[in-house]
């Protein structure tokens, strides 16, 4: 219900927020996101939003459009249609501001592989603005932060895949966002690996207040506290909190609810994305 609903209702609207605030309020608004790679529509009125200090999970396949929604939100590819924010900035009128709160970590992994730690993150920091001698003092910062303070001085190609994955979370705190995107960010890794990863970036919102988007296809990162939104052929197939979309999908468990949230999607003739 709006708030113009519940007004025409004789609700008090006073502590209703407008579609507008609500945009405003959340760390990421995706409003009516559409995208199509020629004739192949890769993205089908997409929309759902990230609240701050809170972990959402993207749930959905390889080819659900993930990658295709995180290249959006990131400016590698042009809107064509719909709205994105980011803490009520729009990326397409202010992408300047709406990107200095972003933190990313891409699938593919993009650290320079004969640089070292502490190098890699003085090269990201340069292209912030930030000064030579406050780029070390956070450098030092996060990678105590996530336990690769020994290894500042190694090469990244000496690192383990968790460490090379901690390393890209570190870099992309460096600027300070207050916004997290994570596309299949332990795609990889070995199951240790994965839940330090998970578990960092969750203390990430629990003692930061960072807003996080982690996208994947593994049911088993999923926690029962986390928003989840479900994406499946370009489109978003049930969003809310974990207990809420498995108890409306009848389902007992995210992989059986996933299953029959996805299987109805394909007999109605849902199109590969």
């Amino acid at each position: 219900m709006t708030a113009t609903d519940a007004s025409s209702a004789g609700q008090d609207t006073r502590d209703i927020p407008s579609r507008r605030e609500a945009a405003e309020m959340a760390a990421l608004s995706i409003d009516g996101i559409s995208h199509s790679y020629g004739t192949r529509r890769a993205l089908i009125d997409v929309g759902f939003s990230v609240a701050p200090a809170s972990f959402t999970a993207l749930l959905g396949l390889n080819g659900a459009g993930k990658s295709t929604l995180f290249s959006l939100v990131t400016r590698l590819f042009g809107i064509q249609h719909g709205h994105i924010g980011i803490f009520g900035h729009d990326i397409a009128r202010s992408p300047g501001e709406a990107l200095r709160l972003l933190g990313v970590v891409f699938q593919p992994r993009t650290l320079d592989l004969d640089l070292s730690v502490t190098q890699n993150l003085l090269y990201h920091a340069a292209l912030h603005g930030i000064g030579r001698r406050e780029a070390r003092a956070r450098s030092h910062e996060v990678l105590a932060r996530i336990g690769l303070s020994d290894r500042a001085a190694s090469k990244v190609r000496d690192l383990s895949g968790g460490q090379m994955r901690r390393l890209e979370i570190a870099r992309a705190l460096l600027h300070r966002p207050r916004l997290l995107l994570l596309d299949e960010a332990t795609v990889g890794l070995d199951v240790k690996a994965r839940a330090d990863i998970l578990t960092h970036v969750r203390r990430l919102v629990a003692e930061q207040g960072i807003g996080v988007l982690w996208a994947t296809h593994l049911f088993d990162e999923i926690d029962a506290s986390d928003d989840l939104v479900v994406l499946h052929q370009g489109r978003i197939l049930a969003q809310g909190k974990v207990a809420r979309v498995i108890a409306d999908a009848g389902g007992s468990d995210i992989n059986t609810a996933f299953m029959r949230l996805t299987g109805a999607a394909g007999q109605n003739g849902g199109q590969t994305s």
